[in-house]
């Protein structure tokens, strides 16, 4: 049973170094990120939450979720935090890239970690199924 909770936290550890990473680099810039082809609806998308100032509160959530999901003890806030953002991650590559964009490495990895996560911790999360 060990060996689980050491698999759920490195697990757990990849999936916030992830959301960490792209947050944080939304406002420093330290790695490039491709633009969304000109004139595309991806790109329309993209530009409105660029300037409305949406996507840098998508991305203080991203950094405080991948924070708390990597700490054990606040896993399943971080997972409450992330589960719209990655629900969100996975219906934008459905709808504006076809469904061409879900086979891309960090994607694929942040719905399998996410998967994993929330089967790890369903006993928990059943709680919100219960009725009183």
């Amino acid at each position: 049973m060990k060996y689980q909770s050491t698999i759920t936290n490195v697990v757990a550890g990849l999936l916030g170094l992830l959301f960490l990473v792209f947050g944080l680099n939304f406002f420093l810039k330290f790695m490039p990120v491709p633009p969304a082809p000109e004139g595309t609806p991806a790109a329309s998308f993209l530009g409105g939450m660029f300037l409305s100032g949406f996507l840098a509160f998508v991305k203080v959530l991203e950094i405080i979720g991948g924070i708390a999901v990597a700490i054990p003890r606040l896993r399943r806030l971080g997972l409450l935090l992330l589960g719209p953002v990655i629900v969100n991650i996975v219906a934008f590559q459905i709808f504006f890239t076809n469904g061409a964009g879900l086979t891309a490495r960090p994607v694929l990895l942040i719905i399998s970690c996410s998967l994993y996560l929330v089967w790890a911790e369903r006993r928990a999360f059943s709680t919100f199924l219960q009725s009183n």
